[in-house]
């Protein structure tokens, strides 16, 4: 397959995995971190490193708000609930 069609492959995966993230707002991204090992913040570090690995310069606010769909702190603010102890015990026990 050629790298052209590769690539928009490739972004149509990427906007799709958006989309589903999306439509699961009740997902948080503890769960997420805690199950696969990436949440919708890696998302967006991910997207800041790859602009920069082609020459583009892209804000980490900026690349959240395309992750989020959203800017971050109205996410946040919406959708986003306290981690439960159980949670970040989670969290912490995968991250020590």
């Amino acid at each position: 397959m050629e790298k052209t069609r590769t690539d928009a492959i490739e972004a149509a995966v990427f906007r799709r995995l958006l989309e589903h993230l999306d439509s699961r707002k009740d997902v948080q991204n503890i769960e997420l971190m805690n199950l696969a090992g990436f949440c919708r913040n890696c998302l967006s570090k991910w997207y800041v490193a790859a602009a920069e690995e082609m020459g583009e310069s892209v804000d980490y606010d900026a690349a959240r708000e395309r992750v989020y769909g959203v800017p971050y702190g109205e996410w946040k603010d919406k959708y986003q609930r306290e981690a439960s102890a159980e949670q970040l015990a989670a969290f912490n026990n995968k991250n020590t």
